[in-house]
């Protein structure tokens, strides 16, 4: 029996037939002895036998007719109670008809006590047939959880439907070692310390007596709505108790309606990080972009790529792909052409610092809207190659920017970095020019029309070469988790997030504005990886330790943001507004940018970088070999430019 009920042994269907076939027939039989009060000789005189034998056949019938023996009994529910009082209930209906239409009449016997004894046995087997499938999922439950001495004690989160049902899909598993300690709750509090399926429901403020009695292994919590507060609150408190966290997804994304084991997964960073999702105004964009040929340039990159998924989702007449990466390229061309295949999608393979090969692009697809999200990102990479940074974020993005102005675009959207702001490296001062040649383009004398927006904000979770792919890879190695700085900070925005507010923030502007996103409040990078080691189900120092490498070329201590009452404009959306920083004359910015290329062609890097400083006032380098040339000249930062300071490093 326990190979049966624990591994994936099913007893076969004919088996089930036969025990309710026992369970009908001595049901019937003792309820019509119990209502003729066990008078044997006037029962037998009474055709005890053929009321017997007929009602056994109609209810075999009836239940082979419902297929009542075919589900799995482990897994019984409440539709298979249901279905079990249906085929008793019509068993008898049927019984009594045929008793009443051909018995009776042919035989001349006496009815008179037959409904009394269906009365009776309709309580009887339907009790029986329930209770032998109770009976089995009680001890199928049990088997599971007591069979292997090794076991994870396992709170949920929650006590509601679908916390309920995660017990459930653990309990039914087969697969699962897990054992369901209680639920654990802060939002209904007239549900603490009652029961629930016989397991307890728990005030969430006695995690920790908790943890020290039942020895609690793991939580597990439904993983959409992780933006709420008091679930970030539970989190906190599991972390700090070094209860490992798990997650599984809503009831409607189980595979064919059953929880599979595999979709039960260790909670992310990301998740932890995450906000409360974002409102955008749809239909604004649905406006931008429905119809439209779309353009989006690094689309296999982080960025690149959801900007790519949430365009399809508006119906544009085409959208086309351009990077320089094959592979990422070829990946995302098959996802996209999978799950949007009635949107025309073009792949572009070609380098934003090539002019003839982007006018190519240009001159065959005649983009309308144009998505730039090309860039190099990495800060010590750039600083230790300066030249291909001004190639790349500088002469690529007055490649696409000149095209779009001589092929007539509509909008010009760019991608750009709060390391943009007040930069300390190359990478930040690339963009920084790249947004004044972009905010300049508005008065450019060839534009005609062409509305030229940029949007800015900080990190996003998980993108390529980002902080938690690597502390999550050194975990993964045993440690040890490098962090530059005990007190650097950084902002976090999750992908999905970020690109909301960009396909949002195309929307507002009528041409040379920058955008701020609002990253909400700073994350120590320390913390992140202690937290990042308690996910993982470790101990800091004991089985991960932390070292710090000190502060790589060009990088800040904290980062600058934008979203200062007297340094920005609102806008209709409260995650958005309009940063007030100095605008430059078209002529004078295109000459101080082709003077810069030129520079770079010569491949003298110390004069180019003197160039930069020239172009960008309140590029000061830090930890990087052009320090000394900011000991040579005077920085004079733009009024407008300074009040944007937010955090001195």
């Amino acid at each position: 029996m326990k190979k049966y009920l624990l591994f994936s042994k099913v007893v076969p269907r004919w088996i089930i037939m036969l025990f309710d076939f026992v369970i009908v027939t001595w049901s019937f039989a003792s309820s019509y002895l119990i209502v003729h009060r066990f008078e044997f000789a006037n029962i037998l005189r009474g055709y005890f036998f053929v009321y017997t034998g007929l009602y056994c056949i109609i209810a075999a019938l009836v239940m082979y007719a419902m297929r009542i023996h075919t589900g799995l009994i482990r897994y019984s529910n409440t539709r298979d109670v249901l279905r079990i009082f249906g085929s008793v209930f019509i068993s008898s209906i049927v019984y009594i008809t045929v008793i009443t239409l051909w018995v009776k009449p042919f035989l001349s016997v006496n009815t008179a006590t037959i409904d009394l004894v269906l009365l009776v046995n309709f309580s009887v087997s339907s009790t029986l047939l329930i209770l032998l499938r109770s009976a089995v999922k009680s001890a199928f439950n049990y088997l599971n959880n007591y069979s292997s001495s090794k076991k994870t004690v396992v709170l949920i989160y929650g006590s509601d439907t679908s916390a309920v049902l995660v017990k459930q899909a653990l309990e039914a598993s087969a697969k699962t070692n897990f054992v369901i300690a209680g639920f654990v709750d802060d939002a209904d509090s007239s549900k603490i310390n009652k029961e629930i399926q016989q397991v307890r429901v728990y005030d969430i403020n006695k995690l920790a007596k908790l943890k020290e009695k039942r020895a609690i292994d793991k939580m597990i919590i439904m993983n959409h709505h992780l933006d709420e507060q008091s679930k970030k609150t539970a989190l906190e408190a599991c972390l700090a108790l070094g209860i490992q966290i798990l997650t599984v997804p809503p009831s409607d994304q189980w595979i064919y309606g059953k929880l599979n084991m595999q979709q039960i997964k260790d909670l992310k960073i990301e998740d932890l990080l995450q906000r409360k999702t974002i409102q955008i105004d749809t239909t604004r964009i649905s406006e931008d972009l429905q119809g439209k040929r779309v353009l989006v340039t690094g689309a296999a990159g982080s960025i690149g790529s959801e900007i790519v998924q949430q365009v399809l989702q508006y119906n544009p007449a085409m959208v086309i792909l351009c990077d320089q990466a094959e592979s990422p390229l070829h990946d995302i061309r098959l996802e996209v052409e999978e799950k949007f295949a009635q949107v025309p999608v073009k792949i572009f393979i070609g380098d934003i610092r090539n002019y003839y090969r982007m006018e190519k692009l240009f001159s065959d697809y005649r983009p309308e809207v144009v998505y730039h999200a090309a860039a190099y990102k990495h800060v010590p990479m750039m600083e230790e190659n300066p030249s291909e940074a001004v190639r790349a974020n500088v002469l690529g993005t007055k490649n696409i920017a000149d095209l779009s102005l001589a092929f007539g675009v509509n909008k010009f959207v760019m991608v750009s970095t709060d390391k943009a702001v007040n930069p300390s490296n190359i990478m930040g001062t690339t963009k920084r020019i790249a947004e004044i040649y972009i905010q300049s383009l508005k008065d450019s004398p060839a534009n005609k029309g062409t509305c030229f927006i940029t949007t800015r904000f900080g990190n996003v979770l998980g993108s390529n070469g980002s902080v938690i792919p690597r502390f999550r890879a050194q975990i993964q190695k045993g440690g040890p988790i490098t962090v530059t700085h005990p007190e650097i900070t950084r902002y976090f925005m999750t992908i999905p997030e970020a690109v909301h507010l960009v396909l949002e923030a195309g929307t507002m502007g009528s041409g040379g504005e920058i955008f701020i996103f609002d990253m909400g409040e700073p994350v120590k990078i320390v913390d992140l990886a202690l937290k990042m080691i308690k996910l993982a189900g470790l101990q800091p120092d004991r089985d991960i330790k932390i070292v710090y490498s000190g502060l790589r070329p060009g990088e800040k201590l904290y980062e600058e943001l934008l979203n200062q009452g007297e340094n920005t404009m609102p806008t209709h959306h409260e995650k958005i507004k309009i940063s007030e920083v100095i605008t430059y004359p078209y002529k004078q910015v295109a000459d101080d940018i082709n003077d810069l290329i030129l520079l770079n062609k010569q491949n003298d890097e110390m004069a180019m970088v003197n160039k930069m400083k020239e172009i960008v006032p309140e590029f000061i380098s830090k930890n990087s070999k052009f320090e000394n040339l900011d000991s040579n000249r005077e920085v004079s930062i733009p009024a407008e430019t300074s009040k944007l300071r937010v955090l001195q490093d």
